[in-house]
């Protein structure tokens, strides 16, 4: 019969206690992603000394960081002091399929630092404080010469994050009979690329922040396989969309204030035509198995925007109260769930 040691520790103190220091394996991946460390390791194990030379790193202060790591699953430290990848740290890499590098950077830049031990603050009030602590309001300061670096790291994330879902997006959503959509907010296009080389007949606008479509994806530019069939329109949504599209896409960019969200939803509607198509796309903070993710950015968003990740009634409410007629709501794969309206007559 086994019996516990009574010197042991419950496991709820061990686990709260390596929460209290979480920042830790936050600031070891950001480390990690920064120097290189995943591109350095190739396939066969390395020591912390020779990866030390190829990423110009103190050995022994490497060799803790990637023990560190090794605890979480991220790099692996095999008995002989060696280290060898995981399915976890070659998402670090710069060449990686479905690399997460620059969402592990833009996760962990210098200002959410900041913003972090303000959160009982915002709680308080529900309110953003981004806008105390850095004078302007996030996307502003984001286009400052001040904010230059995190905004290359910020579009890069996007475009990880858009090769994650566009395919998955493409795979769920059908678009036969569909003329032209408008994919608002859609960065730089990622995912409109992707459904325009998949429905060969179908025509595609690009809408977002002119500064932002000025660096759409180089298919969608003039010269481009695919500038035949797509449209490049700069503007804010908040404030109008194109007209008269069969379909309009939203894909994670509902995150502000309620109001926002539904004045948004609201400017579709009103350009769109009867029984066009209302597509939705969010990460929920109810019923996905990422709960962790979708709940920690969405207290990441109450920091820096005043915004938030949405439940799926919650989100249900605000497309019907902009005046579309919700169809389905359906998982697109473990963290995006995709809301399906129409524009009634």
């Amino acid at each position: 019969m086994t019996s516990t040691s009574p010197t042991a520790l419950p496991p709820a103190v061990m686990r709260l206690r390596e929460l209290a220091l979480s920042a830790a394996c936050a600031a070891a991946v950001r480390a990690a992603a920064s120097l290189g460390v995943a591109d350095a390791l190739g396939d066969e194990p390395a020591d912390a000394g020779t990866l030390a030379k190829a990423v110009r790193a103190d050995a022994d202060a490497l060799e803790r960081l990637l023990r560190a790591l090794a605890a979480y699953g991220v790099f692996s430290e095999l008995p002989d002091g060696r280290f060898e990848h995981t399915d976890a740290s070659r998402l670090l890499r710069e060449d990686a399929p479905r690399g997460l590098r620059y969402s592990a950077l833009w996760a962990t830049e210098p200002w959410t630092w900041a913003l972090w031990p303000h959160l009982a603050d915002a709680v308080r009030t529900g309110r953003e404080e981004f806008t105390a602590l850095y004078g302007t309001e996030f996307f502003d300061w984001l286009h400052t010469a001040e904010a230059r670096e995190s905004a290359e790291v910020f579009d890069k994330a996007m475009t990880q994050s858009s090769v994650l879902s566009a395919k998955a997006i493409a795979e769920v959503l059908d678009l036969d009979g569909v003329g032209a959509m408008v994919d608002i907010a859609g960065g730089q296009g990622m995912v409109l690329a992707t459904l325009l080389e998949k429905y060969p007949t179908l025509r595609g606008t690009l809408f977002d922040l002119p500064k932002v479509v000025a660096d759409a994806d180089p298919r969608l530019r003039e010269g481009g396989a695919l500038a035949g069939r797509a449209q490049l329109v700069g503007g804010d949504c908040r404030q109008s969309v194109p007209e008269g599209a069969d379909l309009y896409l939203l894909k994670n960019i509902l995150e502000w204030d309620d109001e926002s969200t539904v004045r948004t939803l609201r400017n579709v509607a009103k350009s769109a035509p009867a029984g066009a198509r209302v597509v939705v796309v969010e990460n929920l903070v109810d019923g996905s198995p990422e709960t962790r993710f979708t709940t920690a950015m969405d207290l990441m968003l109450l920091l820096n925007v005043g915004g938030k990740k949405h439940t799926k009634a919650g989100l249900s409410a605000l497309v019907e109260q902009a005046g579309l007629q919700l169809e389905e709501v359906r998982a697109v794969n473990s963290y995006l769930h995709m809301f399906v309206s129409t524009v009634p007559a």
